[in-house]
């Protein structure tokens, strides 16, 4: 098997893309850098995502985010000044998908009945005109949790579609404490939780500041993952999941998407100092490998690559152009370790599809 037939990517900033950075996403990737070198320094670096690379990979299932994020130089202005902003630039970027789902680009997936579906339909259709006939799933998350104003409003976002909260990215808000602080969960996001688990919502510990993560695993009963994480034993830093997360991960049944923003990847790279060429598919593959040994099966990761997600190619592993390139040459590297074609299904599909499956059984 050369290329899987089927992959899911469970972490992709689609609609921010859209929205925020202007891009057609319709587009292949070297029309949109086409069009975005007349422009320079207007997004940090060239695309690697769009929905024809999605289709050339075989990427039938992704997981699309909301993102109340601003893309600006200073830090500081990245942030909304107030969270009724926040919560309608998620509402706006969730309407994208819901436009793209009335053309037919996309099929937004929030039930098992609804991924069987796709996942059948994506794996009988082996013809490149199939596929252009075939919508890609989507399971819409909100990265941060800036767009829901109150714990009240949970069940709503959940009616407009929403299955996935993952309640930090940076710093501190409302709920709870993210990468780059240090905290635990405030009293409204222990009612974030509550109301959560209530109407189903599953919870993403990814972006969580340490005493977050702990204090969110004990008060949340339900189903979690983390959707673009990597190993903090390879790559030291908050943004990373040291050994007893995973531990604690693998122990609620959860998934672990690796991430391939090259500063998670390798130690001491440094954004806009080094170079992508000292990062590759090798890194890429330690980290799953690294989940694997520790679970002791293959059955606990999957891919959560982010790309695009703030940065481009100039921070993306040097050996693939586009997100079309990561089953062939990730494959590529897994398979000289020794993994098998069944355990690059999983790792590319079915270990995202099962978790689920069964989490909305």
């Amino acid at each position: 098997m050369d290329q899987p037939t089927l992959c899911f990517d469970a972490h992709l900033d689609l609609a921010w893309n859209a929205i925020e950075w202007n891009r057609d996403l319709q587009q292949p990737v070297s029309q949109v850098r086409a069009w975005e070198a007349n422009f320079p320094d207007a997004v940090p670096g060239p695309c690697t995502v769009s929905w024809p690379e999605l289709r050339r990979g075989r990427f039938g299932i992704v997981i699309g985010t909301l993102l109340a994020r601003l893309h600006r130089s200073q830090s500081p202005l990245t942030f909304y000044r107030t969270n009724e902003a926040a919560s309608a630039a998620c509402r706006g970027q969730q309407y994208y998908y819901e436009l793209l789902e009335r053309q037919g680009a996309l099929r937004v997936i929030g039930s098992a009945d609804e991924l069987r579906r796709q996942r059948d339909e994506w794996l009988a259709a082996t013809a490149e005109d199939a596929l252009d006939d075939t919508p890609i799933g989507l399971i819409q998350s909100m990265e941060g949790a800036w767009g829901i104003l109150r714990p009240a409003d949970v069940g709503e976002w959940f009616e407009r579609g929403l299955r996935i909260v993952g309640p930090a990215h940076y710093g501190p808000n409302q709920y709870c404490h993210g990468t780059g602080s240090e905290g635990g969960l405030t009293a409204a996001g222990r009612e974030l939780l509550r109301e959560m688990h209530q109407v189903g919502m599953l919870l993403d510990v990814t972006h969580l500041a340490d005493q977050s993560f702990w204090e969110a695993l004990d008060a949340f009963p339900g189903r979690v993952l983390a959707s673009h994480h990597n190993c903090r034993a390879l790559v030291p830093g908050d943004r990373q999941l040291d050994d007893r997360q995973i531990e604690a991960l693998l122990q609620r049944k959860a998934v672990i998407g690796v991430a391939f923003d090259c500063w998670m990847l390798s130690p001491g790279w440094v954004r806009k100092v080094s170079s992508p060429e000292d990062v590759s598919m090798r890194q890429v593959a330690d980290h799953i490998d690294h989940i694997c040994q520790l679970a002791g099966h293959c059955r606990a990761v999957g891919l959560g690559t982010d790309l695009d997600g703030g940065f481009g190619k100039e921070q993306t592993p040097h050996d693939i152009d586009t997100i079309a390139d990561v089953p062939v040459r990730l494959g590529e590297e897994l398979r000289r370790r020794g993994y098998s074609e069944e355990d690059l299904r999983r790792i590319f599909a079915d270990n995202w599809i099962e978790f689920f499956l069964d989490a909305w059984s």
